[in-house]
């Protein structure tokens, strides 16, 4: 771990310690103001959701070029991802198909950037719509398989209850 290049930083940043404090970020030791190891833990997880908001940029660029709303949405998913990862996170698992929502997402931004290169402009609100509708697609489809799923789990509980 002490390879590590955010460990590296975070020591070049603040003196640390190896171990840790309770759930202090800093301790003292020897009359010296020290960095626990959850500070490390606390500078990763900023460092990653900075990286987040930066790998976002090209995305949100793709669907608008507007630098008001490329700045506060990368600003918003700073905020507010993180708070709503326990809920995000379960939901995710339960849609089955978002993933491949979210890479045809993807697939239709890269289009939609190169076809700026060559001269083909697609109005924001229509590029807006066609995310919302993909992703909506992708969420729907989602929902009605599992509800398909629980359907065929019920009716295998009924079947398999009256033997």
């Amino acid at each position: 771990l002490s390879n590590n290049q955010v460990v590296k930083l975070a020591q070049k940043i603040a003196q640390s310690t190896d171990s840790y404090d309770g759930d202090r970020f800093f301790t003292t030791v020897d009359g010296v103001q020290r960095a626990t190891p959850l500070f490390l833990v606390l500078l990763c997880v900023e460092l990653s959701d900075l990286l987040f908001a930066v790998d976002s940029i090209p995305a949100v660029f793709g669907v608008t070029e507007d630098p008001f709303l490329v700045f506060t949405s990368n600003i918003f998913a700073i905020a507010g991802l993180r708070a709503l990862y326990q809920i995000l996170s379960k939901a995710v698992s339960q849609l089955e198909y978002l993933d491949t929502a979210v890479a045809v997402v993807l697939g239709f931004i890269g289009v939609k950037m190169v076809g700026e290169v060559v001269g083909y402009e697609l109005p924001e609100e229509a590029s807006l719509a066609i995310v919302l509708g993909i992703l909506g697609v992708g969420v729907g489809a989602s929902v009605l398989n599992n509800r398909k799923k629980e359907a065929e789990e019920a009716a295998n509980s009924d079947e398999s209850g009256g033997d």
